[in-house]
């Protein structure tokens, strides 16, 4: 069966998405490992990301004047962009210096407690409610991460806090983001959102850097390879664009589905790329748990939104008009409209129900995307 055009390039997006997430993983692991490159500076990493990213989006905005820059003003700037850049510098701050501590499959399986972080966040910022069956899948994350901690070999808690600390400052980014930026009307392109955001975060990172790593590269023999970082930051600004590009021309359902199987073969590769990253069977339960709880928790977040169900048709129309659905939302999450008693109207029962339901049609979704890969 041919594959339209559409699809195709949708696929190919995918896999760049994919390739580019898993390698900047991979790539950073491998710097800052003590084991290998050796270089112990997570800020000092995250600085040269942000200067590079700055720059480029600057020399894209003012020199080549590829894409045009919005209407900032000082307000804004300092009452949006000012916050939002604070917490996107803390996420990569922390994210980056949890790889000196814990292994890269920890890592992503500490990852799926970001949907946990960013529901909390929403609801203390009263853009969203607390429903029982958000809820179920909240607990159901949390108690799979818990499990698959018990299993972890190499456990060490300075890791863990760096990476939960980094899950919450880039799931409140997300949500400030949502009500700052969407709220006065302000969108940014991928162009735009390094030129603005880039150069704030590289402030941000300044005082720790100065606080707690200079003093380290001026007694210690920190080796740098200009080309090793070079590329390093060329691949992280390339997962920024690729990020945009696939949420532009899928949406939230899809790459998140993407991001699912991307887990799963990073973590299969970092067990052989690093040898020392032990996954034991109860890390596996534990993340297919957590695993279960997302899949639900993604599919809960757009099948609010759809009126009706959509007629049988082949696979690729099927999954063409998906697409073509979710390129109508938004990745940072959008509130739901739903009222108090939608959970309390059919019982605990109804909520289990309806949490079968969810999770069968989030394989199904699953399935759809595999077989045409």
């Amino acid at each position: 069966m041919m594959i339209n055009k559409t699809l195709f390039l949708t696929y190919v997006y995918l896999f760049i998405y994919i390739l580019l997430s898993s390698g900047v993983i991979l790539y950073n692991k491998w710097v800052l490992s003590p084991k290998y490159f050796n270089f112990p500076l997570p800020i000092t990493l995250t600085m040269i990301h942000m200067a590079f990213s700055g720059a480029v989006a600057f020399f894209l905005v003012r020199v080549f004047k590829i894409v045009t820059p919005v209407k900032m003003t000082f307000e804004i700037y300092a009452t949006c962009v000012v916050p939002i850049s604070a917490f996107f510098a803390s996420s990569l701050w922390f994210g980056n210096t949890a790889y000196l501590h814990i292994s890269v499959a920890f890592i992503q399986m500490l990852k799926a407690l970001m949907p946990v972080a960013t529901f909390i966040m929403a609801v203390l910022c009263g853009i969203d409610k607390a429903r029982c069956d958000v809820f179920l899948n909240m607990l159901l994350v949390s108690v799979g991460v818990v499990i698959s901690s018990y299993g972890e070999i190499h456990f060490n808690i300075v890791g863990t806090v760096y990476q939960v600390t980094g899950i919450f400052a880039e799931a409140l980014r997300l949500v400030l983001t949502q009500v700052l930026l969407q709220k006065k009307g302000l969108t940014l392109n991928p162009i735009t959102s390094l030129y603005y955001i880039a150069p704030c975060s590289f402030v941000f990172l300044f005082v720790p850097w100065y606080l707690l790593e200079k003093p380290v590269m001026e007694v210690s023999q920190i080796q740098f390879n200009f080309w090793i970082f070079f590329s390093n930051a060329i691949c992280a600004l390339a997962l920024n664009f690729s990020i945009f590009l696939v949420i532009g021309r899928t949406g939230a359902v899809t790459i998140r589905v993407a991001g699912v199987l991307k887990d799963w073969i990073l973590i299969a590769l970092s067990t052989v790329i690093f040898p020392e990253s032990t996954i034991t069977g109860l890390n596996i339960v534990g993340y297919a748990i957590a695993l279960c709880g997302v899949v639900m928790y993604n599919y809960i977040k757009v099948k609010d939104v759809r009126a009706s169900q959509l007629p049988v048709e082949s696979i690729p129309d099927r999954i063409t008009k998906d697409w073509k659905f979710e390129k109508k939302s938004s990745d940072i999450y959008v509130p739901d409209n739903i009222g108090d008693n939608e959970g309390s109207s059919g019982g605990l029962v109804t909520v289990l129900t309806n949490q079968y339901k969810t999770f069968w049609h989030a394989l199904i979704l699953l399935r759809r995307l595999l077989r045409n890969l």
